[in-house]
Formats: structure tokens, C-alpha cells, sequence
């Protein structure tokens, strides 16, 4: 029974953007493209845009829960490639928890006098420990809010817009306050995880009501309300602050932006619509990625435990703990910068992977050939961007971004074709 209609479909994928990513990135935008941060985010937006057309053109003829997983499956059969990139995104997801719960303490951390170590990271440990908990007691709880908790956002959001709107000094705004074009570039690419969350919608196709229709307007209109808001935010930061303050409080810009014409109220506004944010994203992507480890080991691509559900929740209990587990870890050990890069690298990749999965589809999805490759070299184009600037200026985000691709090949070479053994074929059901 189909039970989410256009505009919920659209709130999935505006919360699935505005989830965390723009507190946490904003900062780092801002270090790159300077003046041109806006133009930063709608160099960001232009390529989500694009990757959402084939998302869209794809969701219409393989509904399915796993989204992605499953575009890339029908594209490319079970072989090494598809099994690595149903591992990659699930490991992808972990940057994302990492991401979120790190931009959590940062603006958790403006509540306190005094800052230290123990206090940034037991943050981040509760803002992932915490979270777990809800889910495997109360999985429902994040899911019934959501509406409730994307309209407080984006509300305060557009608060931010409206009230520092007379307040922007259009002169910090100017070319000639801008970063080279490949820094704005970068930049763009950097904060792209901002932008992935629009994906979402996908896994939700099979319950939205006449998705010929709705979802790729769902897609197209959550985009692009994302990039106006990304777009203006940016203005109201870069336009109301100067670079100065901003680096100064780079891990929590966007609070900082809101002082000139909320004053402190604003700036506390700000900082606790950041901890709800961020504290529902990982609720969500948590959930998220039990059920992504629970669909890709049905398919007998990842081990069977993660199968395991407590029992009357539908929660996958072991999926939850693996990716908790991981997530501490990770957001743990990482600075913010590398997080960012490693989060968006990653879903560049998986983009690049789901145009190039439309293209060679083209025909049973019934899409323009040329947008497809369009899209497809436009993520190409932005990963190795990416990638070719941070090997120079942060190798060890390379590293890390490029241990997680090795590890998801070997995993798929080991355990797909000599633990898992012959790999049960994949019923799909194909809704038109």
C-alpha cells in the first residue's frame, strides 16, 4: 500500500540533505572558495542535480527499498564490482554517522566554558551511542518525527536568511575576495556529502503514491530547494561575518553567521538547531544503515548475521551494533576536514557509478542518453578534482578513502567467492 504523497517524498529528501552536512561543511567551504562560497554550493548542487535525473529515471522502474544497491545491480549483475560498491556505500554511510556526530560536538561544545579533548570526543560518543540506543528501543521514534523535526530546520534556516538578509556586506561577497577557481571547485566537491542525502528518496519508491509522477518530482523539487537555501546561507555567512571570525569558529560557522542580527539568542537559535539536526541525522542514517546491511545480506552479500532482527521491532540488532561499533571509531580518530573529504569522495564515487548504471540502462529506463553522460563525466569530473587536490593537501584522507575501496574488493574477492560460495540470484520486482 502506497502511503507518502509528493510533499513527503520531498521532505524525505530535503531531511535527508539538510541532516547535518551544511553545519558541519559550511566552515570548510568557507576556508576554500572565501567570497565565492556560495558559488561553491552551487557548484555542489549543479552535480546532485544532474545524479538526481538518473536517480530519478531509475526509481521509476526499479522500486525497490535498496535504492542504489539495486540500480547498481541491474546495471552490472553480481561480479566484483557490484558486490565492492553495496560494501562501499554501507562503509560510506559510517563517514556520514561520523560526519554528523563530529559537527554535533563541535557546536555541543559552544554550550561549555571550557573546552577539552575528553569533552569534544565524549560528545561525539554520545551522539552516536545515544542514538543506537533509540533505535533498538524505539526504532519507530525518528520516522514519525521526521516531518515535524525537517520543517523545525529548514524554519530556522530561512529565520537565518530572513533576519541577516540587511545585514550582508555585499563588498565580502566580490570576485575579488574570491578563492582560484579550482579551490572553489574543490570546495564544492568537499562539501557535496551536504547533498547526498536527496538519494533517500529512492528507498522509499515503493511506498509513494503514483511514482511515475511523483518521484522525480520529488527528486528535482528537493534538489533544488536545497540549493537555494545551501546558496543563500552561504550568502547570509560570508556576507555578515568576516573570514577572520569565521575560521575562528570554522567548526561551527553557520551559529556564528546568525550573531550579527540575532546576536547571542541567534547564535544559541543556531547552535541548538544544530544538535537537533545533527542528533536526528544519525538517528536516521544509523537505522538506515542496519536495513542497508539487512537488504545487501539477504542478497548473501555481506555475512547472514546482519540479518538479525530484535525480535517485534524489525530493527536489525547486529547491523545497528557493527555500525555503532565502526562509527565511534571512526568519528574518534578522524579530524573533521579528512571526514568531510572521505564522505563526499565516497558518494561521488557511488554517484558516478549510479549515472554510469542509468547510462548503460538507458533504454529500459526510457532517459536522455546525453544528460546521462553529462552527468555521469560531471561526477567523474568532481571525484578526481577532489581527489587530485587532497593528495597534495591532505594525503591522509586519500589513504583512508582509498583503504576503504581496497577493502571492500577484497572483502567482495574473499568472502563473496570463496566463504559465500554460488551467490543466490536476486528476485527483482520491476513496478511500472
Amino acid at each position: 500500500m502506497r502511503t507518502i504523497g509528493l510533499i513527503g517524498a520531498i521532505s524525505i529528501g530535503i531531511g535527508g540533505m539538510v541532516g547535518g552536512g551544511i553545519f558541519a561543511v559550511l566552515g570548510e567551504a568557507v576556508s576554500l572558495a572565501h567570497g565565492a562560497t556560495a558559488v561553491a554550493f552551487f557548484v555542489a548542487g549543479l552535480v546532485a542535480l544532474l545524479t538526481a535525473y538518473s536517480y530519478a529515471k531509475l526509481s521509476v522502474v526499479y522500486q525497490s527499498e535498496g535504492g542504489t544497491v539495486t540500480f547498481i545491480d541491474r546495471a552490472f549483475g553480481d561480479n566484483i564490482l557490484s558486490g565492492s560498491v553495496n560494501l562501499m556505500l554501507w562503509l560510506s554511510y559510517l563517514v556520514t554517522i561520523s560526519l554528523y556526530a563530529t559537527a554535533f560536538a563541535s557546536y555541543g561544545e559552544t554550550f561549555f566554558s571550557h573546552k577539552s579533548l575528553w569533552l569534544h570526543h565524549g560528545l561525539i560518543s554520545i551522539a552516536i551511542i545515544l542514538p543506537a540506543i533509540i533505535n533498538l528501543v524505539s526504532a519507530s521514534f525518528v520516522s514519525k518525527s521526521e516531518t515535524l523535526i525537517v520543517v523545525i530546520k529548514v524554519t530556522l534556516l530561512i529565520l537565518v536568511i530572513v533576519a541577516g538578509a540587511s545585514y550582508v556586506d555585499t563588498s565580502r561577497l566580490s570576485p575579488a575576495n574570491w578563492g582560484t577557481p579550482l579551490s572553489i571547485v574543490v570546495a564544492g566537491m568537499i562539501i557535496f556529502v551536504a547533498y547526498e542525502g536527496f538519494e533517500l528518496i529512492a528507498n522509499a519508491a515503493e511506498e509513494i503514491k503514483e511514482p511515475k509522477k511523483n518521484l522525480p518530482r520529488a527528486f528535482y523539487a528537493s534538489v533544488l530547494i536545497v540549493i537555494f537555501l545551501y546558496v543563500l546561507i552561504a550568502v547570509i555567512t560570508v556576507g555578515n561575518v568576516d573570514e577572520a571570525t569565521l575560521m575562528k569558529a570554522k567548526d561551527y560557522a553557520l551559529a556564528e553567521a546568525a550573531k550579527p542580527s540575532l546576536g547571542h539568542t541567534g547564535f544559541v537559535i543556531v547552535a541548538f538547531a544544530a544538535l537537533l539536526s545533527t542528533f536526528s541525522a544519525i538517528n536516521a542514517t544509523i537505522y538506515g544503515n542496519a536495513r542497508l546491511g539487512y537488504i545487501i545480506a539477504k542478497d548473501g552479500k555481506l555475512p547472514r548475521s546482519l540479518m538479525d532482527e530484535e525480535k517485534g521491532s524489525g530493527v536489525p540488532f547486529k547491523g545497528v551494533l557493527y555500525t555503532t561499533l565502526l562509527s565511534l571509531i571512526l568519528a574518534n580518530s578522524i579530524d573533521l576536514t579528512a571526514i568531510a573529504i572521505i564522505g563526499s569522495a565516497g558518494f561521488l564515487l557511488i554517484f558516478f557509478l549510479v549515472n554510469i548504471s542509468a547510462l548503460k540502462l538507458y533504454k529500459t529506463i526510457e532517459a536522455n542518453r546525453f544528460v546521462l553522460l553529462i552527468s555521469s563525466i560531471f561526477s567523474a569530473l568532481a571525484l578526481i578534482t577532489l581527489l587530485y587536490h587532497t593528495y597534495s593537501s591532505n594525503p591522509n584522507a586519500i589513504m583512508i578513502f582509498m583503504s576503504f575501496i581496497i577493502t571492500s574488493m577484497l572483502f567482495e574477492l574473499i568472502y563473496g567467492r570463496y566463504v559465500r560460495g554460488e551467490i543466490f540470484s536476486r528476485k527483482y520486482h520491476i513496478k511500472k
